[in-house]
């Protein structure tokens, strides 16, 4: 089907950026509504679709600063012998399951989870006085950006 016989011609998966409507004939009450493929609805190879932007919430950064926490304390509560098991970790998991974050924005939680546990892991073999006072801050910090978050974005 082509314009000229007076169908249209579909070029393969598009995503629609705008509809707009166009009122021909008002008095007639005839309209027509088209809807707008955007210069970025397709990639280079036509009729492949561009991937949606990924989802960021307001407070995406204060999530992933968190987990990084979570890490962080997951590995140095356990080689200074707090003996609480997958605590930490658990507690990782409850906040991917409230906020249930999925694809790149999971992803970006966890890699910040797991960052905060690798970095300490380079760093911290063994319990020493700067390992309990990284300890105590991240406890506060991460008791400020829950309090934070939960005072600006909380039910």
């Amino acid at each position: 089907m082509t314009v000229a016989d007076g169908g249209l011609q579909v070029l393969g998966p598009r995503r629609i950026s705008a509809v707009v409507q166009i009122k021909l004939f008002p008095a007639l009450g005839f309209s027509l509504t088209i809807a707008l493929a955007g210069p970025a609805a397709l990639s280079a190879q036509e009729g492949q679709a561009i991937a949606p932007p990924p989802v960021i919430a307001p407070f995406d950064a204060d999530l992933q600063r968190l987990a990084e926490i979570f890490g962080a304390l997951h590995h140095l509560r356990a080689v200074c012998g707090a003996d609480e098991g997958q605590k930490w970790r658990q507690e990782m998991q409850a906040l991917i399951d409230v906020e249930a974050p999925s694809g790149e924005r999971r992803a970006r939680i966890v890699a910040a989870f797991n960052r905060g546990y690798r970095d300490f892991q380079q760093s911290y073999r063994t319990c020493t006085r700067s390992a309990e006072v990284a300890i105590r801050r991240y406890l506060a910090e991460g008791a400020k950006i829950a309090r934070d978050m939960t005072g600006r974005y909380g039910n």
